[in-house]
C-alpha cells in the first residue's frame, strides 16, 4: 500500500537564489529548523550533493529530550529541486520556483505512521512558515543573545518577571515609566509602555505567541505606541513589526538559567548590548532577595 503523500507549500518575497542558500546552509538552517518558538536547532550538518548526507538536531529549549532529522540527497538540480531519503525510509521532494522576485516552495513528503496526517500537515507547514520569516527577515533583524544564572528556581522566576509590580522593576532599567497592559496568555494582545521626557506614552503593541509556565514565552512585536496611538502599519513600523522576544527558563540544579533571545536592527544593538545584562542583573536581584 502506498504511503500518503501530504504537500506544503510557501511564497517567500525573495529571489530564488538567495532563497537557496539559506535553505542549505548549516549557519541559517539552524535559525528557522524549528516548527515552534519553544524549540531549536542548535547544531546542522548538510552535504548537498546526490549521495551526500544532512542531520538536524532539533531540540526543546528547556532542555527536554530533542531527535536528529537526517539522510541522504538522491537528486539535487541548483535552485530548482532537492530531493532526500529520511533514515526511516520515508521520501521527501522540494520544488523552488522563482517568479516576479518571488520564490515557491513546495514539499512533499511520505507520512509517517505515528501522527496524524494533519499533525504532521501543520509542523511541517510551521517550519516552512518559520523559514519564510527568517528569508524576509535576515536583513531587518540582527538576533542578540543574553542569559543569566539566577539562584531561584524557574517557577519563582518565570512568576518573578512577569508580575505586573516587579515586571516594572526590573524593566524601569529601560525606562523609568516602564509598564504593561494586557495578558501574558497565549495569543493575547499585550501592550509595553515607557514614557519620553515630555511624559508621552511611548512603546510596543505585542502579541503572546507562546506561553510555557516557568519554561519558555514568547513575545512577537506587532507595532508601536505613539502618545495614545496604537501604529500596527505603515513605514513607522518596518524597523520592528515582526521581530521576537524569546525568554528560556532552565533548570540548573536549583538554579534557573534564564537565556533571552531579541530581535534588534542596527540602530539599537549597541543599546541592547549595554542595556540587557543590566535589566538580568535587575531582575536576577529582585529573584534572589525574597
Amino acid at each position: 500500500m502506498a504511503n500518503t503523500i501530504i504537500t506544503v507549500a510557501i511564497t517567500i518575497n525573495a529571489p530564488v537564489e538567495k532563497v537557496w542558500d539559506l535553505w542549505i546552509g548549516p549557519e541559517h538552517i539552524i535559525c528557522w529548523n524549528f516548527a515552534s518558538d519553544d524549540w531549536h536547532s542548535p547544531k546542522a550538518e548538510n552535504d548537498l550533493r546526490v549521495g551526500g548526507r544532512f542531520s538536524y538536531r532539533m531540540e526543546p529549549k528547556d532542555g527536554g529530550e530533542g531527535f536528529d532529522f537526517s539522510g541522504e540527497y538522491t537528486k539535487v538540480d541548483k535552485h530548482s529541486l532537492i530531493e532526500y531519503k529520511l533514515d526511516d525510509g520515508r521520501n521527501v521532494q522540494i520544488i523552488f520556483s522563482s517568479a516576479d522576485g518571488k520564490t515557491t516552495i513546495k514539499e512533499s513528503f511520505e507520512a509517517e505512521n505515528e501522527n496524524s496526517v494533519e499533525l504532521q500537515r501543520e509542523g511541517w507547514q510551521s517550519i516552512l512558515d518559520n523559514f519564510r520569516r527568517y528569508a524576509e527577515n535576515l536583513n531587518r533583524f540582527i538576533p542578540l543573545h543574553f542569559e543569566i544564572l539566577i539562584n531561584a528556581s524557574p517557577e519563582k522566576v518565570y512568576k518573578t518577571m512577569l508580575d505586573k509590580k516587579q515586571y516594572s522593576e526590573w524593566t524601569a532599567v529601560f525606562n523609568p515609566a516602564s509598564h504593561y497592559i494586557g495578558s501574558w496568555e497565549k495569543g493575547s494582545k499585550i501592550l509595553f509602555i515607557g514614557e519620553d521626557k515630555d511624559g508621552n506614552a511611548g512603546g510596543m503593541v505585542s502579541q503572546i505567541k507562546e506561553n510555557l509556565p516557568n519554561r519558555f514565552v514568547s513575545i512577537e512585536h506587532k507595532g508601536v505606541i505613539h502618545g495614545q496611538k496604537e501604529i500596527t502599519s505603515g513605514p513607522e513600523v518596518e524597523a520592528w513589526a515582526g521581530g521576537k522576544e524569546n525568554y528560556s527558563f532552565t533548570a540548573k540544579e536549583d538554579k534557573t538559567l534564564l537565556s533571552v533571545d531579541v530581535d534588534s536592527n542596527s540602530e539599537f544593538k549597541g543599546y541592547f548590548d549595554e542595556i540587557w545584562p543590566k535589566a538580568l542583573s535587575k531582575l536576577k536581584s529582585i529573584c534572589e532577595a525574597e
